[in-house]
This record gives structure tokens, sequence and C-alpha cells, in this order.
């Protein structure tokens, strides 16, 4: 059993290899006239992607068991508070550096082990899902082995014993996502969203590990269990320095403000990437890196003050940003900015549990959510609302999914949103009268959560009005062009799509009943009025005007909203195009300057050379009169002279 962990991580790894180097073999190119070449390549490309499906879905299934039985104990342990049982795993080696070592430990403690549950949970749903959504995507090997490598990555973050070997799974799950994002790279669109989000990232990574080589030098180790036992002696400056580096890693992978812009682009990926990536697994990082170094940012008091007010914009922000727009999945990426924010000030407010419990039902429902979305988009041909309505009888399943999913995100009692909410929000009650938050941060984080239970109530409901009421506005458009969603003529997606948005409607519903049930009626009750108040607002809206789009109600902020506050437009400004300017300036100045010397150097050389070359024209006569006159020049002169 100790080397669980070990498997767990190398099996989705071994998947990726073997679906980039076997899927497609033997590689042989068909030959013959061209339609029987082109019925042939078909049928290659069609034995191709159901071989990578088989090599994707069975490894992420074994590593889903080994993740499930890791979990059975220590998982539950913690969601009940219990964090301190001895970790399961052990240590393959040591790298000797000069320095520090680093320790390559693979091991599963309580919070880990049910955490990587999650991932490998949604991952094999999204594995499956897929099968359906791109089944006739030539791409699909490359796409499910770089699933795969994502899910060992992410595994590898979650049972790293060391810091350093945590970083390495941290960076490949950038790569992937950058990888996954640009699918379809042949729309321009696509390929900046895949460069925005690899760069935003990246430069929350710098940060990031700056934060980890001080935590190192501090506690003279990179395991993690030997920082935590070293913080009470490590200094306050120390403390707070490697906490707020933490923080910028922590931003870019989680989407908190000021690194979150890159994900409503980052949409433009398949959609079961989005239910994969950017609502369960790589977004969650962040939050779990703060959950697994506790301790440390609980002793640095301002750090926690930061990440208060940097969870209150982000989570009311982006829940208004959600309600004006009209992307359905730009509309739940917003939305999962704004419930990574609620997590992020749990832990602001000094609940670990309580945000690990939300970042569990949050991957539930909003992975459900994605994938529903996906079933949406893939009847209908169209990302857009404006586009939707009425679906709720050609899509019976996915409208009951997705049901339990708006309301699991609504936090509406029984679905599990409600109980993992009740726990963040009574943390945020409990930080005004005692914690580690100033009076002021700690006002504004549950003064800013309570707003966004409202704004969170109306969004969801008017995704779902949109979506599944109403008139019909849209029927089931042709094929599309490669590199869109595939659209079908049947009520229902296929069945490899159906059966994992069931299965993960069941978590969605039920999973609240897992944690330890202590409700305050008090904040429970105002939730649920804030939220149901918010849905009952929009929908007298659209019950006024079922075709009008209920964001209406924001009146005059309806278009900073829409815009996310103009905040790409800022960045765009202040950075990017300074930044494009100095660029166009250097390599001006290289091509002006660096090679004009080049380059006039050499047309000095080559006149110099046509000057000596008048001299060295071949004609004997001109030599010897050059000589005869040199001759005579000297005789001259030396006549003259002496």
């Amino acid at each position: 059993m100790t080397t669980f962990p070990l498997i767990a991580v190398l099996l989705p790894f071994l998947a990726a290899a073997a679906g980039l180097l076997l899927s497609r073999w033997p590689h042989r190119r068909p030959d013959g006239p061209t339609r029987e070449v082109e019925a042939a390549r078909a049928a290659v490309g069609e034995r191709a992607n159901t071989r990578a499906a088989w090599i994707a879905v069975l490894p992420t299934a074994v590593s889903a068991v080994l993740a499930a039985w890791l979990a059975w104990g220590p998982g539950f342990a913690f969601l009940h508070g219990v964090t301190t049982s001895p970790p399961t795993g052990r240590t393959y080696g040591t790298i000797v550096t000069g320095g520090i070592p680093i320790t390559l430990t693979i091991q599963a403690d309580n919070l880990s082990s049910i955490l990587g549950v999650l991932v490998t949970v949604v991952a094999l749903a999204v594995q499956v899902y897929s099968v359906g959504y791109l089944r006739d995507d030539p791409r699909y090997p490359s796409y499910s082995a770089f699933i795969s490598l994502f899910t060992s990555a992410m595994l590898l973050v979650v049972y790293a014993g060391d810091l350093l070997v945590l970083y390495v799974g941290w960076e490949i799950m950038g790569l992937c996502s950058y990888l996954l994002i640009g699918h379809w790279w042949e729309d321009r669109s696509n390929s900046r969203a895949a460069v925005k989000a690899f760069l935003v990232t990246r430069l929350g990574d710098v940060g990031f590990l700056f934060g980890i080589f001080v935590l190192g030098l501090a506690a003279g180790s990179f395991r993690i269990g030997d920082v935590l036992a070293k913080v009470p002696e490590m200094s306050t400056a120390t403390l707070v320095t490697a906490t707020i580096l933490l923080l910028a890693g922590v931003a870019g992978k989680s989407a908190q403000v000021p690194l979150h812009t890159w994900l409503p682009d980052a949409m433009a990926g398949p959609t079961p990437i989005s239910a994969l990536i950017h609502a369960a697994t790589m977004v969650a990082a962040g939050i779990f890196i703060v959950a697994r170094l506790f301790p440390a940012f609980l002793a640095a008091r301002p750090t926690l003050d930061v990440l208060a007010v940097v969870a209150a914009l982000g989570m009311l922000g982006a829940a208004l940003a959600a309600l004006a727009q009209d992307d359905l999945k730009r509309v739940l990426a917003y939305s999962t900015i704004s419930q990574l924010a609620y997590m992020a000030g749990g832990l602001a407010a000094g609940s670990d549990r309580a945000a690990i419990f939300h970042l569990l039902t949050h991957g539930a429902f909003k992975a459900l959510l994605f994938l529903c979305a996906g079933a949406v988009i893939h009847h209908v041909g169209s990302n857009l609302m404006t586009q939707m309505g009425g679906l709720r009888r050609e899509l019976p399943v996915t409208f009951v999914t997705m049901t339990i999913g708006f309301a699991a995100l609504m936090g509406i009692p029984p679905a599990s949103g409600f109980f993992s909410k009740d726990g963040i929000l009574l943390a945020m009650d409990g930080a005004l009268s005692h914690g580690s938050l100033t009076d002021a941060a700690a006002l504004l984080l549950y003064g800013c959560a309570l707003a966004t239970v409202a704004v969170t109530g109306a969004y969801a409901a008017r995704a779902w009005l949109r979506t599944f009421f109403g008139e019909a506005r849209v029927v089931a458009l042709p094929e599309p062009e490669p590199g869109t969603a595939h659209v079908v003529d049947v009520t229902e997606a296929p069945r490899t799509m159906l059966v994992p948005v069931i299965v993960l409607a069941v978590p969605a519903l039920l999973l609240g009943f897992a944690g330890e049930l202590h409700l305050d009626l008090g904040v429970a009750a105002v939730s649920v009025v804030l939220a149901v108040l918010g849905a009952g607002i929009v929908y007298a809206f659209w019950r006024a005007d079922p075709i009008a789009d209920p964001a209406r109600l924001l009146g005059p902020l309806r278009v900073p909203c829409e815009r996310a506050f103009y905040v790409d437009g800022l960045y765009a400004t202040l950075f990017v195009r300074p930044i494009l300017a100095l660029s166009r300036l250097v390599v001006r100045t290289d091509d002006v300057v660096v090679d004009g010397a080049v380059r006039g150097s050499g047309r000095s050389a080559r006149g110099l050379s046509g000057v000596l070359r008048l001299a060295q024209n071949g004609n004997v006569q001109l030599y010897v009169s050059g000589v005869l006159a040199g001759v005579l020049l000297i005789a001259v002169g030396a006549v003259v002279f002496t």
C-alpha cells in the first residue's frame, strides 16, 4: 500500500507515453484511388482514436481506484477535522544538489488523499466524455494523451512530499494546459488564448518558485513535513515574504485577482478541458497549496489580510461579470473565479477544512456544469445563450443534471454546495469576532461574500432560464468546420457523454452529507434567502419579457460587467502596448543600428574593392604605363630634392 501513491502517479504518465507513441502504430500510408484512400484514412483514424481511448481510460480508472483506496479512511477523517494521521508512502531516493537535497517522496496524507480522489474521478469522467465529444477529431490521440499527462502531473502535486518535486508537477500542468487550450490551434483566437494562459500563469510561477526557495532555505529542507515543523522557528519577515511570493503562484494557477484574466479566454479549448483543468483540478491547485502549507500562512497575518482582500474583490467582481455574459462557458468561467475566491476567503478566515470541503463539492458540481454545457453546445452548435432556449424537452437528462449543478452552485439545500458554502460563510462570520484578520479585511470579506451569494443566485438562474426555458431559438446546424464542436441531430448526446454527467450528478447532489454537518441556522438561512432573492429578481425580469436578456437589470453597469470591468484593457494599456512598442523599438534598433553597421561595413568594403579593381583590370599596357610613370616620378623627385 505504500507504493499506491507512486503507482497512481505513474499510470497516467505511462498512458500518456503510450498514447503518443502507440495509438497510431503501425504507421501505414494507404494507397489507391482518391476515394479509397480517404476511406482508408478514415478507418485508420477511427482505429487510432479507439485505441487511444482505451489507452487513456483504463489507467485513469485504475488510478481512481487506488486513490479511493488511499482516501477511504484518511480522506473522510480530514473532512471531520482530523489532519494529523501519519502519511502513506515512501521516499524513493535523494538528489544531491550541493546544498539542500531534494527528496523524491511520494505520499498520501489526510489532505492529499481526498484531493487525489477528486482529480482521478473528474479526469476519468472527462476521458470517457471526450470519447463521444471528440470522436471524429483527427488529433484525439494526442488530446487524450495530454489529459493523461496532466492527470499524472496533478497527482504529483497532490502526493508530493517535497516542495521541489511538487513544483515539477506544477509546471507540467501549465504545459498541458497550454497544449489543451490550443487543441484547435487553427483558429487564431484559440492559439492566442493558450499563449495568454501560459504567460500569465508563468508570471505567477516565478514568485511561487522564489517562495519555495525562501521556505526551503529557512527550514534547511524542502520536505513539506520538515518545512511545517520549522515554521514556529521562522521569523515573521521570512514567513510573510515566502507566503506573499507563494500567493503569486496561487493567483496565477487559481485565476485570482490580479492574474485571473487568462481563465475566461481559456474557454476557447474543448469543453471537457474546461471541466477538467478550469473547474476541478488545475485551478484548484493554488487553493490546495495554501491548505498544504496552512500553518505557514496562519503565522503570516499580513498575508492573510492580502488574501482576504484579493478573495473579496475576486468573488464579487467575477460574479457580476458572469451575470452579464452571453457565452455559456464564459458564465461558468467567471463563476469558477468567484467560487475559487470563496475558497481563498475561507482560508483567509482561518478554516482550511471548510475551504477544501468547498473545493471538493465545487469540483463535482462545476465539472458537471461544464460537461452539461458541452452537451448543450454539442446539440445546438453554439456557445451563445441567445441561440438557446426551450431545451428542457429536447435534452431531458441534461436538463435534470444541469439543474442539480446550478442548485449546488447557488447553495440550495440539499445540494452539496449548500453545506460547503455554509461552512465558509460560518468561518467568515467567526473571523469578524475572533481570528487572524484585521477588522477591515474581515468585514470586507464577509460583506462581499454575502453579496456574492445573491449575485450567484442571479447569474445561475439567468443561465438556467435562458438555456432550458422559453421558446426554442435555434435548430441543430449542419456539420461545422474542423476545430469546432460536433453537432448531432438527436435529442440527447451520445451515451459516452451522458454517463459521466449522470455519475457526477450524484456527488454534486449528495457530497455535502460526507462532511461534518455543523450548520449554523442563522448563516444558512441568510445564505438561502439571498440566493433565492437573486434568483427571484432575475425570474421577475425574465417573466416580464422572456426574449430579452435579464442582464438588463444591471442597467448602466451591464457593459462594464460584460467586459469584466475593463481589466484586460487596463493591462493592455499598462503592459502589453508598452512592451510591444519597446519590442518594435528593439527590432528597429537592431535592424538600423546593429545590422546597419554590418551592412555598412560590407558596402564600404565593396566600394574600396571597386577602387582597387580599377588598377587590377588585366591590361598589360596600363601596368607598363604605371610602372614607367612611377619610375619617372622617382627620377624627378631625386633630381629636385638632391
